[in-house]
């Protein structure tokens, strides 16, 4: 097994912010599992995944004009896993290449979006280790939730994706 996924998350902004909804084709989820994710391509993708791997979280907006970013992803299985002793969880997603955080966090750091009029290939990620005390067999849902450009109804989440430890 890899030691890393990538679980890319693609959004038709323009169609989610007009249909008020991630669903109805607006939100494809793919990632590079080897052992037989399911449900590719639509927002109920369960990830294979095995404890000590890296998940990395990747958004991309279809639509050139309407950035997308990842504002959380929060687990619904009710308790949280805390970091190992030696590690610290940034605050903020992180940019590969760096450490990652043993569970996904909200983003309160720089806005990837933002590229004063330069295009901007540093796309910000949000990584997580898939602990060791996940149930086999057990799909851990999620809730993803998604900043599309700026106003009051910018944010629209879903709940369907989950981990799934085999």
């Amino acid at each position: 097994m890899k030691d890393r996924i990538s679980i890319v998350v693609m959004v038709d902004a323009v169609g989610a912010l007009s249909d008020r909804t991630l669903h109805n084709g607006n939100l494809s989820l793919v990632d590079d599992s080897s052992a037989g994710s399911r449900h590719q391509g639509t927002p109920d993708l369960v990830t294979v995944v095995v404890p000590g791997q890296v998940v990395q979280w990747t958004p991309i907006h279809v639509d050139v004009q309407t950035p997308v970013e990842i504002q959380a992803i929060e687990f619904l299985s009710g308790a949280t896993v805390s970091p190992p002793a030696d590690q610290t969880v940034p605050p903020y997603p992180v940019e590969p290449g760096t450490v990652p955080a043993p569970a996904a966090v909200p983003g309160t750091g720089a806005d990837a979006t933002d590229s004063n009029g330069h295009e901007n290939y540093d796309l910000l990620v949000w990584e997580g280790i898939v602990p060791y005390d996940m149930t086999p067999g057990v799909p851990y849902r999620y809730r993803l939730s998604l900043k599309l450009h700026e106003g009051p109804n910018s944010v629209l989440h879903i709940d369907s994706p989950a981990l799934l430890r085999v």
